[in-house]
């Protein structure tokens, strides 16, 4: 069995409203998937985290040297590209671009083995998991108030458990919608915010001061990922749980923050850390240290596919008669292809996601939506 193909579809969607967290703005969606082809026919699928144009550079220049490979020695094609770009690369795309071709041959081995990549991880310990939203953004031309409590209110009438809401735009601004989200939801969901590194220390300290007071779960990103100190003085300073890790790569990128226990929650993600390869060492790295992981998500059903199948294999930690279970997130943004991109759309049920157990990631996909969606070249 031998790899004879690597293609990448750039997938687009331009939004007809624009949004912003503190750090980015999205004016269109745009993804990149990746598709890794047998000689045999066998086909697997993933996806990278990030600018998927460069993205796609760097998944066009492995391949070359995945060409005739085995597709079975994830571990030894792990090594080869990695030690490929290293010099140049320990994090950053070529890594996330690594992390979409790792995910593509972990579904080939389950099609090969006719299991689910979930039970290669090690086993499943769950058939679904609960989700919690992440939406409120800061959409161009309409109040963060108002536009944050009226889709906190969708999402507890849709049966969602939590919402993680973006803040970062300034102090007084953010804890008004912190404030009214929290009213909208009522006491019994979880609130998540999301500062995707807007503050500085001192700002960020005063935030999470002043957010406690509304039950927050966790103050995510509150600073730049650089800053491993400041993340540090973030969790002595102020009372409420730091959750970080999407921007760091690889189990070097992670080594520092968790061994210096820089975060309560660790969030790295899937197809950006380094696959399914890479994630499973994270894990394992941040349970030694008693650190609890809650993946990042954010993509199309690929992503959520492959995610929902680490998570099926995340051992319990604590062990015990009712276990901290893991939670996925759930993008609620505009994006028409999130789910068109599979046949059988990965949806939520009164909050609660099925983890699907069909070989590989589970999914098939539907190319006419790859055709549909596919963005030009001056996109």
């Amino acid at each position: 069995m031998k790899i004879a193909a690597v293609r990448t579809h750039l997938l687009e969607h331009r939004l007809d409203t624009a949004f912003e967290s503190a750090s980015m703005r999205f004016d269109r969606r745009q993804h990149l998937l990746v598709e890794v082809i047998c000689e045999d026919g066998t086909t697997g699928w993933g996806e990278c985290l990030g600018p998927a144009r460069a993205n796609r550079a760097v998944v066009e220049t492995y391949a070359g040297w995945l060409v005739g490979m085995d597709p079975l020695e994830t571990e030894k094609i792990w090594a080869v590209l990695y030690n490929a770009l290293r010099d140049q690369g320990q994090r950053g795309l070529p890594v996330t671009a690594l992390s979409g071709i790792d995910v593509a041959l972990w579904d080939i081995k389950g099609k090969h083995f006719g299991v689910p990549v979930s039970t290669l991880l090690g086993g499943r310990f769950r058939e679904s998991v609960k989700a919690y939203a992440t939406g409120g953004f800061k959409r161009d031309g309409v109040d963060r108030v108002t536009d944050n409590t009226e889709e906190a209110a969708r999402h507890r009438a849709a049966g969602f458990h939590a919402m993680k809401i973006k803040i970062g735009f300034g102090f007084d601004e953010d804890l008004a919608v912190i404030r009214a989200v929290r009213a909208a939801m009522g006491d019994d969901m979880r609130l998540m915010i999301d500062g995707n590194h807007g503050y500085d220390t001192v700002e960020a300290i005063k935030v999470g001061r002043a957010a406690a007071e509304y039950d927050i779960d966790w103050f995510e990103e509150p600073v730049t990922p650089e800053h491993l100190s400041a993340y540090r003085e973030m969790r002595t300073m102020q009372p409420i749980p730091i959750a970080g890790g999407e921007t760091w790569h690889t189990r070097w990128g992670m080594r520092e923050p968790v061994e210096t226990r820089c975060v309560d929650i660790l969030q790295p993600d899937l197809c950006g850390c380094g696959g399914f390869t890479e994630m499973k060492r994270i894990a394992d790295m941040a349970a030694l240290h008693n650190i609890r992981v809650v993946p990042h998500v954010w993509g199309t059903a690929v992503q959520i596919a492959a995610s929902l199948q680490f998570m099926a294999a995340m051992v319990p930690n604590p062990v015990r008669l009712n276990p901290i279970e893991p939670i996925v997130e759930f993008d609620r943004t505009e994006n028409p292809f999130r789910q068109a991109v599979i046949t059988t759309p990965i949806e939520h049920e009164n909050g609660i996601v099925r983890i699907p157990d069909g070989p590989g990631l589970g999914i098939e996909i539907n190319r006419a939506t790859l055709t549909e969606f596919a963005a030009g070249e001056d996109a």
